[in-house]
């Protein structure tokens, strides 16, 4: 089990690999349908990083709240958050569950996602769950937010992973290790490796409208040696998350297969992918 603070070091390893990864598509779609004034929920807030993306995108008013499972990422993106954003030249104000940007209220608290939803008690005009689907269990969660949504409202889903995980250079054993990879994932709760054609498939037979799809693939290489921002840190997360799923011993080379990734991660030779969707819905 990673602890929080190990699991705070990842999200913000992966920050610059979400960047490069989002569909530009998919989130022109989004900010063309979304109000002036948006009431935003995200499920799954992690650091707290869609505040200051909000903000880039024009996003300066409106209600913003993020719940997170973990009080030590919620704690993190109310302090991390606010600072980066005084560092851009905002000027944050502290209130009880976070602060106030411009005319954005922005209020990170603890809790379960899906139950927070379905407590919420106004009309959502817009619902993040990035990097969320593959955690949960598809269908409930997405009559949860339906139920959130106003009519007409927008549900984004982001890093949405479905059953692609490629490393670079080959080795005999990948086949082995991706398929048994996956495998682990599905045999625990709520867990879906192929997440984002499910939610696809869902989408396009509900009652709304499927908006906008697009690939939103993980694609992190090397450049001459070495990796861009943390990235080698993401990549050495990744490789001990494969290792912990498969520590059981079904792939019979998997000692050789791990070694060699670390060696070529620490060579700076390692390439990975990671296939995903970035999905848009909106409600009817």
């Amino acid at each position: 089990m990673v602890d929080d603070h190990a699991r705070i070091d990842y999200l913000n390893a992966k920050r610059s690999v979400d960047e490069r990864a989002f569909a530009r598509s998919v989130r022109e779609r989004l900010l063309a349908a979304l109000p002036e004034r948006p009431t935003v929920f995200e499920a799954g807030a992690g650091t707290g990083v869609t505040v200051p993306r909000l903000l880039e995108w024009g996003v300066e008013a409106g209600r913003y709240r993020g719940v997170e499972r973990a009080e030590a990422l919620v704690e993190h993106a109310r302090t991390a958050r606010a600072a980066e954003l005084e560092a851009a030249g905002y000027d944050p104000v502290e209130t009880d569950r976070g602060f106030r940007v411009e005319e954005l209220s922005v209020a990170f608290e603890a809790g379960d996602a899906l139950a927070a939803v379905d407590g919420v008690d106004a009309g959502l005009d817009l619902l993040v769950a990035q990097a969320f689907m593959d955690v949960v269990a598809v269908e409930p969660a997405v009559a949860a937010f339906e139920r959130a949504l106003s009519p007409g409202g927008l549900a984004y889903f982001p890093i949405t992973f479905d059953a692609g995980t490629i490393f670079q250079p080959s080795h005999p054993a990948d086949d082995a290790v991706e398929r048994a990879y996956h495998r682990a994932i599905d045999a625990r709760e709520s867990r879906d490796s192929r997440a984002g054609r499910r939610l696809l498939d869902l989408l396009g037979r509900a009652d709304g409208d499927l908006l906008a799809v697009g690939a939103s693939d993980w694609v992190v290489r090397p450049r001459d040696g070495s990796y861009p921002a943390d990235e080698a840190l993401f990549l050495s997360c990744i490789l001990d998350f494969v290792a912990d799923a498969l520590a059981g011993g079904e792939v019979a080379e998997f000692d050789d297969w791990i070694e060699t990734r670390r060696d070529q991660l620490a060579a700076g030779e390692l390439s990975y992918v990671a296939h995903q969707y970035d999905l848009l819905y909106r409600a009817p």
